[in-house]
């Protein structure tokens, strides 16, 4: 090489990508690359594409022919595309985008460190030197790669393979050295966290990994994402409610409520399964906030399904709710069936869903009015720092107004005094 490179890193998609991206930061980080923010002042420019969704994969595509155009506009002299898109549609980037000059799948480090620098890249793995994207406080904690599961609506297992878990040494050295390094906060994320651990050669469970992880000095949050309902057992229930830094909080992805849609999804529980896990965790642990995520419009689905799964929203209440149309994907089980709702329908039942579910964040914030609660600072102003509760993770649930100037990373005690639907707003104490 004749000079160094300057490279700019752009992640999209979720936080599992997102790991991705870090542990590549890491790896570079020990290389004589420079990274830059900016696109304009990179020669290299590294997307980390998602390609889960077709929102997802037109703004992959989107970033990618943008940074195709500082090519010619530039200083860009080398565009590398990784990911999940990539990993499933090698054959069409290279086609349709020719300024790409190498295509790697979601976990090919070492080959793209080495494609950059032009050195056999022969060190240690580089998750040892991965480099985070979020703030220091909090980490994202990849237990395991790809899924088994088979959901008709998904195709993470023909992006990512089916599972592959860590073991639990791997993911101790992981987590240790983040906590050493000031990480407050860890959210253990996998496609599916609650099968964790069962293709390993000695079967391990979440709930061991769980209680391990709660042995860590100075770690003070450890929250929990991606649970699937038909694989939530009582022994991770227990370890939930027994370990004293796993959160009160659970990611739990029911997508339905309809038996029949249910079964479709081949999401291997009912709608009295769904009931009898939600009701456990809350007779194990008062208070939990539980999130989850619904898919209205799936083929097929009448009104007296989309009525049913209404219904199981208000009788619930889901503390957290995030809400998706369907979306057809390519290869998949439902890809197949005849997707025969109109486009309006499926935005109609979204926006209904999401009406009632602003009525009941709004009951659920105004019970903490008068209240003080344990909040860790995300960012910090002058007049007013920003901050979440445990009830709430990273980017997707609600924040915490605090009036007055805060350290970022630090836990306070917030006196709340007023809400609204997705926030909080209060004094410290």
């Amino acid at each position: 090489m004749n000079k160094n490179k300057t490279l700019n890193l752009i992640s999209l998609g979720c936080a599992k990508n997102l790991v991705d991206s870090e542990i590549l930061l890491g790896g570079l980080n020990q290389t004589e690359v420079s990274l830059t923010d900016n696109p304009e002042e990179a020669d290299t420019i590294v997307v980390n594409t998602c390609g889960f969704l077709d929102i997802a994969r037109e703004e992959s595509v989107d970033t990618i022919l943008q940074a195709a155009e500082l090519k010619k506009t530039g200083k860009l002299k080398e565009l590398v595309v990784m990911g999940c898109l990539s990993e499933r549609y090698p054959e069409e980037l290279k086609k349709e985008i020719p300024e790409v000059d190498r295509i790697f799948g979601s976990n090919d480090h070492r080959q793209i460190v080495s494609f950059l620098t032009g050195k056999e890249y022969a060190k240690d793995d580089p998750l040892f030197f991965r480099s985070l994207m979020t703030p220091n406080h909090y980490a994202y904690l990849k237990i395991a790669e790809g899924c088994d599961n088979g959901c008709s609506f998904c195709s993470i297992p023909l992006m990512r393979g089916l599972q592959k878990s860590r073991t639990i040494p791997a993911i101790m050295d992981e987590a240790e050295r983040l906590v050493k390094n000031g990480t407050k906060e860890l959210l253990v994320i996998a496609q599916d966290s609650t099968s964790y651990g069962w293709d390993l050669e000695t079967k391990v469970y979440l709930s061991d990994l769980l209680r391990e992880l709660n042995t860590i000095d100075n770690l003070e949050w450890i929250r929990i994402h991606y649970a699937h309902p038909a694989h939530l057992s009582q022994r991770i229930i227990t370890a939930m409610a027994n370990c004293d830094k796993v959160v009160n909080y659970l990611d739990m992805p029911i997508q339905h409520a309809a038996d029949s849609i249910l079964k479709s999804m081949r999401r291997g529980l009912g709608q009295d399964g769904i009931r009898d896990r939600i009701h456990r965790l809350r007779e194990a642990i008062p208070g939990i906030a539980i999130r989850t995520t619904l898919i209205v419009g799936y083929p097929g689905e009448t009104q007296d399904d989309f009525d049913s799964l209404r219904d199981f929203v208000e009788e619930i209440k889901f503390d957290r709710l995030g809400l998706f149309t369907y979306s057809e994907e390519e290869g998949t089980g439902a890809a197949g069936l005849d997707d025969n709702i109109p486009r309006q329908v499926k935005d109609d039942r979204k926006n209904l869903i999401q009406e009632i579910q602003h009525e009941i964040s709004l009951e659920r914030n105004e019970s903490f009015v008068g209240k003080t609660l344990t909040v860790l600072v995300d960012t910090t102003g002058e007049d007013v720092s920003v901050g979440r509760t445990e009830y709430d993770s990273p980017e997707i649930d609600n924040i915490v107004h605090i009036q007055g100037r805060a350290e970022k990373g630090t836990f306070v005690n917030v006196k709340i005094e007023s809400v609204n639907e997705y926030e909080l707003i209060g004094t410290i104490v």
